[in-house]
């Protein structure tokens, strides 16, 4: 009499597929981060919380005893400060974040011309196609 079992292991451990998902995930995430939207929010959640504070100071001095007026009113601000400030924020990140784009890729394009100029100082072929394009860009 002969048995015969046939067993079905997994080709590929559970755990492992797990890990590989949630690296996907992570992946996509950052991807999908932008730092512009951001840097907008944390900005405008300073702005309309320094706003609070002053509303809150100036509340402060005259609520004696409404403390539900002064709530609502200090709600009233916070939401009011998110609705105004939200669209000039937003502009001035987007601004602020094109700037130091610009900047950063001038900064990598001087850098990677000070290092050819270096390698061109060691190498005369190097230097002479360099010269060759110059001159013929000024002509």
């Amino acid at each position: 009499m002969s048995y015969f079992i046939h067993m079905d292991y997994p080709s590929r451990h559970p755990g492992v597929e797990r890990l590989e998902n949630f690296v996907q995930a992570m992946r996509h995430a950052g991807k999908s981060f932008s730092t512009a939207r951001g840097l907008s929010t944390m900005l405008l959640a300073a702005m309309v919380a320094a706003l609070v504070v002053v509303a809150d100071q100036l509340i402060d001095t005259w609520a004696d005893g409404h403390l539900l007026a002064a709530w609502v009113l200090l709600w009233l601000v916070g939401f009011a400060g998110m609705g105004l400030l939200a669209n000039p924020v937003r502009r001035l990140v987007g601004k602020l974040v094109s700037y130091m784009d610009a900047l950063s890729r001038g900064l990598a394009r001087r850098r990677a011309d000070e290092r050819l100029w270096a390698i061109a100082a060691q190498d005369p072929r190097i230097m002479a196609d360099l010269q060759a394009a110059i001159s013929r860009a000024q002509s």
